[in-house]
Order: C-alpha cells, then structure tokens, then sequence
C-alpha cells in the first residue's frame, strides 16, 4: 500500500539474502574502494534503510541513483545490440571476467524499480536530495583525489570510480583539462541528473507519513523544508 511506512519481512530477507552473497565477493574480487561507486554506496543503505523503514534512506538511494541506472540499462541494451554508447557496461561483456561476477552486476537493472518501490511503500523525503548531493559530492573527490585514475590494463581493480576521470577505465577523456571535467561533474550530477530526479519524485510519490521512523514534512519548522 502506498505510504504505508513498511517493508514487507520477505523482501528484506531477500535483499539481505543477496547482499550476504555480493558483499563478501565483491570484497574478495575487487576489494573495500569498489564500495566508492554511488551504486554500492546505494545498495548498503537500502539494507539498513529497508530494516529501519527509513523513508529518508531510501530516498537518498532513489534522487541518487534513479537516473544513472536508467542510464546504465540504456547503456547495457546498447552494447548488447552491438552499438556501444558510453562504454560503461563494457565490462559486462568482458569473457576473461567470471560470469558470476557480471551476473551480481545485473543488480543495477532491477535495483532502481526496487527503490521505486520501496519510495511508494515509504513515501519521498524531501531532505533526500540535499542529503545525497552532499554526500556524493565528499565521495567524487575522494575518488578523484585519492582513488586510481584510468589505466591501459586495470584487471578487477576498481579505477577511475564514478568516472571523475571521464567514461572510459582505460583512458583519462581529451576533451577538456582533468580538472574541468571534475569540476563540471561535481557540479552536474547534483544539479542535472539528481534534481530533476528530486521534482519528479515528489511530484509522482507519496509524502513521508507523520508515522514514519522519518520525520514528515509536515513535523518540520516552518520554512525548514526543501523546495
């Protein structure tokens, strides 16, 4: 039911099922910085925010990541059409990868229809957006600043996380200074891709209840809430 402020107990133990399994082998395969990229920074606090009902949780995880999984879909079909457009899920397709590993990857093509789930079932946190920004834009410049950049041959080793470096993990992007681009994703990903995002979610979702573990709008003093 729309807004009912739960998660039902068989989906948590689903998810928590699957994120027992990825965890550990993620941890294994590719190592803790793996966990820097937005979409497993989103993956962790759904499973404490499907535990804790946490609307605000869960919103954070869908104004983050909503639209660069559609992307990330778009892309997928792509390059299984044989018509590359990004090269993010080239990956995917990399024989010498264990196909077990690809397969935990395909969690990116059905978490954001969990997130929207779960967002009807707990309504949208308006606070959501400043939150991930916030928090998004610590991490690019981690990533930048201390993470490795592209190189020709980086194996399983997570490079170029979130793509401060441009779109390739092979290559730093020409088009511009190193510096630009960075500057120009610091500055987008909130402001573009998040946003809009951030509108479309409280325009079509439920707000959070007065009941829920997260306060509601309505509980906060006036004039304090986002626009």
């Amino acid at each position: 039911m729309a807004g009912s402020g739960r998660v039902p107990l068989s989906l948590k133990l689903a998810y928590t099922a699957f994120m027992a399994v990825l965890v550990p082998v993620y941890l294994t395969f590719y190592g803790p910085t793996n966990f820097l990229y937005f979409c497993d920074v989103a993956l962790i606090l759904t499973l404490v925010g499907i535990w804790t009902n946490s609307a605000l949780l869960i919103s954070i995880c869908a104004v983050g990541i909503l639209a660069p999984q559609l992307l990330w879909a778009v892309d997928f079909a792509a390059q299984a059409a044989g018509v590359p457009l990004t090269g993010m899920t080239a990956y995917m397709f990399n024989g010498e990868t264990s196909g077990f590993l690809r397969g935990l990857s395909l969690f990116h093509g059905w978490l954001p229809f969990l997130l929207v789930f779960l967002v009807w079932r707990l309504g949208y946190d308006r606070r959501a957006w400043a939150a991930w920004s916030a928090l998004a834009v610590v991490i690019l410049f981690v990533c930048f600043f201390l993470m490795p950049a592209p190189r020709p041959d980086p194996g399983l080793t997570p490079v170029n996380i979130n793509y401060v470096w441009g779109m390739s993990d092979h290559a730093a992007q020409t088009l511009m200074p190193a510096w630009a681009w960075f500057a120009a994703l610091v500055a987008a990903f909130p402001l573009l891709i998040c946003w809009p995002t951030h509108r479309l979610l409280i325009r079509l979702m439920p707000e959070v209840p007065v009941t829920s573990p997260v306060m509601s709008p309505a509980a906060w003093p006036a004039g304090s809430a986002p626009r």
